[in-house]
């Protein structure tokens, strides 16, 4: 199982963590759309590192269309020397449709048919074959050759796709090359949502387990002193709160029973009351969601739900730093 970490920072101190991480030894690194854009942030990581696999997780897919990605996505597979993954998500209709100001509709379909836009692409530019996309979102049979790049020396980038319901999970594995397993996830909706969707999924593209990557995040609450550890479990607490208040999220409170979370918390946080809101979660909900303890505790509580199971984790730390980074490194690498 590969190991990677989180690179959400902003992009001007990107390039040296991306370095730090890579000689503490992880196997990857991801950059995030939050605060800034991820691949400016992975641009800053290729020209910074030499053997760490760099990926978006995620970048939002409807933010943009298939054409754009394609560029980006061989872009930066140049100027990683192969390295790049392109990781994409479907965000939610509100900030699609008043944040981004783009479209949003049937995002299982659009998703799919976004995916094989971008690979159409691609196989233009490799083959020199005329290009010919016509779906129900999009369309692309235009590709003049000063604007077709050569074809990419290390090939194509790989896609995986995020997902926490059953119906993009299965679009994820049938025309991706790779899931992201959101962070808010436990072992129980690991097994009943997204594994079972992965192998429908599979199924419908005649595609081998072996040849299809799961990456998982996982909430991680830990530090190397005690004040540390008490701010680290109160953003897990903060974070798992916020994912139970999204509707979208539903499916996988409802795995445990715990349906009415989602009603109190999307009210607390229309609300504003962040304050309740994280009270809403307490112990039996924190450790059923997070691993929670020292390095070498949370470690083995990875290795317990995720070992044989999926093939790159992920903790999601608070406040992340490279002493802690390296030390949970080292101790997850041990436990698996």
């Amino acid at each position: 199982m590969k190991i990677d970490s989180s690179l959400m920072f902003e992009p001007v101190k990107v390039g040296a963590m991306a370095d730090q991480l890579e000689e503490a030894g992880y196997d990857g690194a991801y950059t995030f759309e939050g605060q800034s854009d991820p691949f400016i942030s992975v641009a800053a990581a290729a020209m910074n590192t030499q053997r760490m696999d760099l990926m978006t997780s995620i970048a939002v897919a409807f933010a943009r269309n298939p054409m754009n990605l394609a560029y980006l996505g061989n872009d930066l597979q140049n100027l990683s020397g192969g390295r790049f993954v392109l990781g994409l998500g479907a965000q939610v209709k509100a900030h699609i449709e008043r944040r981004f100001s783009m479209p949003w509709s049937k995002p299982a379909s659009r998703m799919r048919e976004m995916v094989l836009a971008i690979k159409t692409i691609w196989d233009c530019w490799q083959t020199g074959d005329k290009l010919r996309f016509e779906g129900e979102f999009y369309h692309h049979t235009l590709m003049s050759p000063i604007f077709s790049p050569p074809p990419n020396e290390h090939g194509l980038p790989k896609i995986f796709v995020a997902g926490v319901g059953p119906v993009m999970t299965e679009v994820a594995a049938e025309v991706g090359d790779g899931y992201f397993l959101h962070p808010f996830n436990t072992g129980k909706s690991m097994d009943e949502l997204s594994m079972a969707a992965i192998d429908r999924g599979l199924g419908k593209a005649g595609k081998a387990r072996a040849d299809y990557s799961v990456s998982a995040q996982v909430i991680t609450a830990t530090g190397l002193d005690e004040e540390s550890m008490q701010a680290a479990v109160l953003s897990a607490r903060n974070q798992i709160a916020f994912y139970a208040s999204t509707p979208a999220y539903l499916p996988v409170l409802a795995c445990h029973g715990w349906e009415e979370l989602q009603g109190e918390a999307n009210k607390l946080t229309r609300e504003g009351n962040w304050a309740e809101l994280t009270r809403l979660i307490d112990d039996d909900i924190l450790n059923t969601f997070a691993v929670v303890g020292t390095p070498a505790e949370v470690a083995a509580q990875i290795a317990t739900r995720f070992k044989g199971r999926v093939d790159r984790i992920s903790p999601v730390v608070y406040q992340p730093d490279l002493v802690l980074l390296t030390e949970l490194r080292e101790q997850i690498a041990a436990a698996l």
